[in-house]
This record gives structure tokens, sequence and C-alpha cells, in this order.
């Protein structure tokens, strides 16, 4: 019994890191590339570099020239880390109140979050394009209240399950002591979310860094690109494109994020674990 327990945890392993193997492809394929001629990569894109293909750190070189890298690289860090602290403060205070005032207008706010979720958004993205023109949010700062509203939906979501799992007791001996809503809020509730709050960090930080289609409708796109926005200037007319520097250009946008994720993986199941202890 045991020994058929091995062999099927053997054989799901194998299963398991095929599959990883197979998703990883992509980024090695993309990571030898960026060290090819472009002739090589057309022809052979899933050779290895060799004496004659190598080129080095050139297609880096000309990438970074090209699209002006540092500065999208900028408007990215910007409109990310602005968006995201900006979602965690507003959406944990939003989940901390309506779960502790429990009645009908805290309920539908609770509701239209998740309903937010729902809602693809290729039905709001031209009406959300001609009212961020009209009310200025074409720059990065206006970008990030845009994001603030599509990221509410999952991060309300997951501080409400966590929220309820905290005691009640312990915000009322704060306010006994003689401490207001914000400062109970701030000191005592915030610490206790913790693990949540890098769940949700992690997982909004990964998605308005490689968001494309937001800033791409939003953005004054002559003052101000993203690094997904930028690269694709690297495709040229008649479907010419720069395979070499795009390539080189899309190792250096994925290692941050890939960094970043490595270094909080492990909070991630404790964060969502947390979150849905109480729905």
């Amino acid at each position: 019994m045991i020994t058929e327990k091995k062999r099927g945890g053997w054989f799901l392993t194998l299963i398991l890191a095929f599959f990883s193997v197979l998703y990883l492809c992509p980024i090695f394929i993309v990571l030898i590339n960026s060290f090819k001629k472009k002739a090589y990569i057309n022809r052979y894109p899933f050779a290895l570099p060799d004496a004659n293909s190598f080129v080095s750190l050139d297609n880096y070189a000309e990438g970074i020239q090209k699209i002006n890298f540092f500065d999208a690289a900028l408007n990215s860090l910007t409109i990310t880390v602005g968006s995201v602290f900006v979602i965690l403060i507003c959406t944990s205070m939003c989940a901390w109140y309506i779960s502790r005032r429990i009645n009908f207008a805290t309920r539908g706010i609770y509701y239209l979050c998740l309903f937010s979720m729902v809602v693809p958004f290729q039905m709001v993205m031209f009406t959300l394009s001609k009212i961020a023109d009209l009310l200025r949010l074409n720059n990065p700062l206006g970008l990030i209240v845009v994001y603030l509203g599509f990221g509410a939906g999952l991060a309300v979501f997951m501080f409400c399950g966590f929220v309820k799992s905290i005691p009640l007791e312990i915000e009322e001996a704060a306010m006994i002591d003689g401490a207001d809503p914000l400062r109970s809020f701030f000191s005592i509730v915030l610490p206790v979310m913790k693990p949540t709050y890098i769940s949700v960090g992690i997982l909004e930080t990964m998605w308005i860094w490689n968001d494309y289609l937001l800033p791409y409708l939003v953005l004054n796109l002559k003052k101000y690109q993203t690094i997904p926005i930028a690269i694709q200037y690297l495709k040229g007319g008649y479907g010419s494109i720069d395979w070499g520097a795009m390539m080189a250009m899309l190792v250096l946008a994925i290692i941050p994020v890939v960094i970043f994720y490595l270094l909080c993986q492990k909070h991630i199941i404790e964060g969502v674990v947390a979150g849905a202890v109480k729905g």
C-alpha cells in the first residue's frame, strides 16, 4: 500500500515537473534569443547561441537606445508603486469598514466590488478612455486612480475575508483605552492584516507592471509610455520587427517582477488562505 502511494507520488511529481518545464520554455526561448543576431532568431529560434550568432549585449544596448527604456521603466515603476500603495490603503480601510458596519449600504458596496470582478474589461474600455480624457487622467497620477477602481474588487474581497477573522474584542479594547477609529485601524488592524497586505500587493504588482491595454487606452502616449507600450514600438512598418532588441527588452521587463515574486511567493498562499477564513 505504501509502495503504491510512493509510486503515485513520484508519477504526479514527474507530471508536474514536466508541465513546469513546459511553462518555462517560452521564457528560456526569449532569454537565449536576446543574445542572438536577428537573422539567426528568425531562422533558428530554438537553437542556443553559438560563435556565429552570439552578439553579447548588443541587443540590450540597441533596445535601450531605441525605446528610451529608462524613462519607460521610471513611468512603470511610478505607476506600479503608486497604484499598489493606494489600492492597499484604500481597499483595506474600505474592507474594514464594511466588515464592521454591516448594513444595507455596506453590503451594497461589497457586492458592487464583487460585481466589478465579473464585468469584462472590453465592455468599459471605450467609455473609460473617453472619461479619462475628459477628466485629464491621461498621465501617470491619473492612471493610478484608474487602477484603484479596477483593482479594488479583488483587494476588497480578500481583505474582507481576513477582517472577519480578526476578533472584534481587540478593537473594542483599543476604543476603551481612548483610540479613535483611525488610530485603531492603523495601530491594531493593519499590522494584523500583514499576510493579506503582502499577498494582495504581490498580485496587484504583477498585474500592473505587465499591463499593456489600460495604459495604452488612458495615457497620453506622446508624453508617457510604460515598458510594455515602449516595447511594441520596436515593431516597424510592413510587419518588420527588430527581434533581437525586442527579446532583450522583454528580458529586462521580466526580471524585476520575477525577482519580486520569488522574494515574496511564500506569502501568497498564506495571504490567500487567511483571506478565505471567513467569506
